[in-house]
């Protein structure tokens, strides 16, 4: 009988849903890597709001949206990020922020899923597509994935910084995204 009831109670832990939705931004991050002159640089973005729901057991419901603080960029120099927030980069004062909105999330197993969404930055959209790993840490969800932007697609670097001789066109963003379940 002590067995029966251990097999309903394990069948009824494995039907509960559980949907993480509150992002903790102190265990999360949006980073960025790039090369100038050839050489491998980083950096990161240290404000972002987002909105989260995410239950591995109903991945066709998943949604996030993120809104990233262009000016809280950190290269690692105070005058690169001055610079970098300028008109020729972000232009923060015009766009003072990036969008990020998912669309689909494709289960591909294995904790891994490919999430399709739009990106808008300097009021250019284009979509993206790419893949996130979902791990369980304790009683938080975490989830890491990144993707490539072409800098010229979003006219981040223009007049004399158009070209890609010295930072190149490519980005790849970076990101863990920590989350909590939510009521």
């Amino acid at each position: 009988m002590k067995s029966l009831v251990l097999i309903f109670m394990l069948m009824a832990t494995q039907a509960y849903a559980v949907e993480y939705k509150q992002v903790q931004a102190d265990q999360s991050s949006i980073a960025f890597e790039y090369k100038q002159m050839g050489v491998a640089m980083d950096g990161k973005f240290k404000k972002f709001a987002s909105q989260l729901s995410f239950d591995p057991e109903q991945v066709a419901k998943a949604r996030a949206s993120f809104e990233v603080e262009l000016a809280s960029i950190d290269t690692g120099s105070a005058e690169a990020d001055e610079e970098v927030a300028g008109k020729p980069w972000f232009n923060t004062k015009l766009f003072p922020v990036a969008r990020f909105v998912s669309g689909n999330v494709k289960p591909l197993g294995g904790n891994r899923y490919e999430v399709a969404g739009k990106l808008t930055i300097k009021s250019k959209t284009q979509d993206v597509l790419f893949p996130v790993t979902f791990t369980q840490q304790g009683k938080n969800g975490v989830l890491a994935g990144g993707f490539t932007i072409h800098r010229g697609d979003f006219s981040i670097g223009e007049g004399a910084w158009a070209k890609f001789d010295v930072v190149a066109n490519d980005i790849v963003i970076k990101f863990r995204i920590t989350a909590a379940t939510g009521k």
